[in-house]
């Protein structure tokens, strides 16, 4: 369950990298948020940058015989983040439901495949 977990992981950072670093701004319009200033583009391209290495070092951990468990804490953290941060824009009415479900639910889903995973090693070995 783990390396198919760290794959898909790894392809959606790679999606957001991409969208962040080339179409940054149309990118906000197309999640349905505010498209900020286009001087704003150039902090989200750093955070691109960080998209990036994430989605290249999830695909390295896929790829290892023994992922670091460093690495999937981390991102589970990441992860679990990006759910508090989703519940609490909704729950401010800062951002719709719609815009926000398709994040949240990845951010729950993945947070859980990867904790489940911690805590299970032999359960989710390959």
């Amino acid at each position: 369950m783990l390396k198919p977990l760290l794959w898909t992981i790894a392809a959606s950072q790679l999606v957001l990298a991409a969208l962040t670093l080339f179409a940054p701004l149309a990118f906000f319009g197309w999640m349905g948020l505010t498209v900020p200033a286009p001087d704003n583009g150039y902090m989200i391209g750093m955070l691109g940058a960080r998209f990036l290495a994430y989605g290249i070092g999830m695909a390295m951990l896929a790829r290892a015989e023994r992922p670091s468990r460093f690495w999937i804490a981390n991102m589970a953290l990441i992860q679990a983040v990006d759910l508090a941060l989703a519940l609490a824009y909704l729950g401010l009415g800062l951002v719709p439901l719609a815009v926000a479900a398709f994040p949240a639910a990845n951010a729950a889903l993945f947070t859980a495949g990867l904790l489940w995973c911690l805590r299970s090693p032999d359960l989710c070995a390959a």
